[in-house]
Formats: C-alpha cells, structure tokens, sequence
C-alpha cells in the first residue's frame, strides 16, 4: 500500500479510485477507511483525497467547534497560488454549500478578517517581472504605514502584501531592510499583535522562501511533548508532489537535523514509514 501510494501523483491516485469504483463497484477511501486506523489511516486517506478537496476539509475543520483554529487558516490561505484558491473555493461551495468567504467573516474579525478575505480572493499579481523602483517605493510606504508613524496603517500592509507577486514581494523585502535598517519581520512584530500579526508573518514567510516556511510548519508539528499529527500529515501530503526536497534542505539549514530523523524520532510504525517514504 505504501509503495503504491508514494509513487503515484495526485492525479494518478484519483484514477485510482475511479478505476477502484468500476472493478468492485466500491469506494475506495471508504473500504482503506474499514481496514486502516489512527494516524496510517489518516495519512493514507490525505494521500488520496483530491488537493482542493483536503484543503476544503482542512479548512471546515479549521473554522468547526468553540474556537477557530487560526494557524491552520492562515497555514493554508498564506501559501497556496491563485488557481489554488479558486479550486480550493469552488470546492468548499460544493462540500458545505457555503462560500469560504462568508464563513470567514462569520468566524473572524477586525484585521485579521480583511487579511483572509483578501487573501481567499486568489487575486494575487502572477506577473513575475520585477519592478524595483515600484519595490523600492513600496518599502518605504510599509515603513512610513508602520514603523516611522505613531500608530499603524494596517491597510497599506494588507494592500501590498496580499496583491503583490512574490518575486515582486521580495524585491520589496530587500529594499525594506535597506530603508528600515532591520527585517519587515521585525517591523510586524513590533507593530501588530494576536491573529494579523500571525497571518501578515505567514505570507512574508512564504512570499520570502515556501520551503522555509514548510519546514517551520513541520519543525513546529514536532517539537514540544507531543506530536501535532494532522499538521505534520497535511504538510507532507501537501507538499510531497512540490517541493519537498527543498524543504528537506531548508529543515537541515534551520534545525540541523534532517526532517527524515526529525520524524523517524517522533513517529512509530507504518505511519513512520508512509511519512518517510513520501518524502524520501
């Protein structure tokens, strides 16, 4: 199962299934679902599922109960591309017969609100041309929004950071640590506060290097007492088709450890072995 599995696309995996419900007249998530549990079943059911349709999930379970689960929002909505988000919509509608959108503003509020319902638009710029004077103008509106008024413009940040490409995001970054003196983290950090600060941090960080960012989400699913597993199999299913050997080389360069060490010191089983096979 896990052979079959890890070497097969997405896409592949999809035929799977269809050619799985022709033979036998049988769902075949359903019947892995009867014969599988714990964190294998779970992993190999994230392995199966259509993209757009896990991130859906992910999402519904996100928002579902007493409290919203803000770092998975913002894990999602941060680091995927336009055509990303309009699938990941579409199938939200279908599978709850609720615009994203329309739940995120039910769920959230003030900045942080505006940050996800700009950011679940999927309207961000996919021209990769560089602009640097354009750069170089836009780093000093974030410094003069931010660090150099008393008070924060959160609009100007909120305009620039969600619309922008990312090779033009950086260029932007760069000249902000020429203009400010230190990092546009930084400024974040010290100008905002709670969920904006956590979701404005997130797209930096994935605008910055998306296999940086991952290799945090997956170093921060591992560290403390116990193991965040739905974080840590969400990560990997997602990006195991990407670039997960970028993220390997981006978790040695954080956290001197390799990520296959990292999980083989925090998983047991098939699990481990589904895991480590999917990013080996």
């Amino acid at each position: 199962m896990i052979e079959i599995i890890t070497k097969r696309t997405n896409k592949q995996r999809q035929d799977i299934k269809k050619t799985y419900k022709t033979l036998y007249g049988r769902d075949l998530v359903k019947d892995l679902k009867d014969e599988l549990s714990g964190n294998f079943e779970k992993a190999i059911v994230g392995f199966m599922t259509d993209p757009a349709e896990l991130d859906a999930q992910t999402l519904h379970k996100a928002f579902k109960g007493l409290g919203t689960d803000e770092e998975t929002v913002i894990e999602v909505l941060a680091s995927r591309d336009n055509a990303q988000i309009a699938a990941l919509r579409a199938k939200y509608k279908e599978l709850y017969g609720k615009e994203l959108e329309d739940h995120i503003i039910s769920e959230t509020s003030g900045h942080f609100r505006r940050l996800l319902v700009s950011l679940v638009q999927g309207n961000r710029s996919e021209d990769n041309r560089v602009d640097d004077a354009k750069a170089l103008v836009e780093a000093k509106e974030l410094y003069e929004a931010g660090e150099k008024s008393w008070g924060t413009d959160e609009s100007v940040f909120n305009k620039i950071i969600v619309s922008r490409s990312w090779p033009q995001l950086k260029a932007t970054f760069k000249h902000y640590q020429d203009v400010a003196g230190y990092d546009i983290e930084r400024s974040i950090q010290r100008e905002f506060s709670g969920d904006i600060e956590r979701g404005l941090l997130a797209v930096v960080r994935a605008g910055k290097s998306k296999p940086h960012f991952f290799a945090r989400r997956l170093h921060d699913a591992m560290k403390g007492a116990g193991t965040d597993d739905e974080q840590l199999i969400r990560v990997v299913v997602n990006r195991a088709e990407i670039d997960m050997k970028e993220i390997k080389d981006a978790y040695m360069e954080l956290y001197q450890i390799s990520l296959i060490k990292a999980i083989e010191k925090d998983t047991s089983g098939d699990y481990r072995k589904l895991l480590i096979a999917a990013i080996d």
